[in-house]
């Protein structure tokens, strides 16, 4: 049977729309990093080109006849991002977004080694042209306690959800951690009008001491 993290991971893909505590633990990804306005960004669109492209590619490995040990079949995940804003653009009232900082990533399954990992980027590399495959790296990454919910609507109407997410950490003893930020990407804004898009957001917290 497939894997679907939107069936088997429901509590980290598709949470309420109101927040919650949870902790995230150590995950592989493909991460890439930059800074600028991703809104018709060439860079940007690149980036998450070349993430998919080996996260397909890893994917349909038994088509080629390749098994990696303990291969299953599933579904890739969806595109990730990790946020921040450039030291100078701090504290505006109005977010510049040609200031903004990223790593944007794509989960890969506990199968996936290092080695196999720099193997496909080398196989990427050969059919395709994108100069960031040279950028990508591999990473284990654990986020922890975190307060989550899940956003619907505009990527510009997101502060309404993050003052939700504020007021959630006030009244239950808990302090974000930094400005910082993770967006997961249920929904591809290509194909979906801005009022629908679903949207994870996600910071850092801990638990302040009574």
């Amino acid at each position: 049977m497939k894997y679907e993290w939107k069936k088997q991971e429901k509590e980290l893909y598709l949470p309420k729309n109101k927040p919650e505590l949870v902790t995230i633990p150590k995950f592989k990804f493909f991460t890439l990093s930059g800074q600028g306005n991703p809104n018709n960004n060439e860079e940007f669109s690149e980036a998450i080109e070349a993430l998919y492209s080996l996260s397909y590619t890893i994917r349909m490995l038994p088509k080629k006849g390749i098994v990696p040990e303990g291969y299953f079949e599933y579904t890739v995940y969806p595109l990730e991002g990790v946020w921040d804003l450039a030291e100078e653009a701090r504290g505006k009232d109005k977010l510049d977004k040609d200031s903004l900082i990223y790593k944007i990533m794509i989960r890969q399954p506990e199968f996936v080694t290092e080695e196999l990992a720099e193997n496909i980027i080398e196989q990427v590399k050969v059919k395709k042209s994108n100069e960031l495959l040279n950028k990508v790296k591999f990473e284990s990454i654990e986020e922890g306690l975190c307060v989550q919910m899940m956003h619907f609507g505009s990527y510009d109407d997101e502060k309404e959800s993050f003052d939700k997410m504020q007021d959630y950490c006030n009244k239950n003893n808990l302090t974000r951690l930094s400005m910082i930020h993770k967006e997961i990407y249920i929904s591809d804004p290509r194909k979906t009008e801005k009022e629908k898009l679903k949207t994870v957001l996600r910071f850092n917290v801990a638990e302040l001491s009574r």
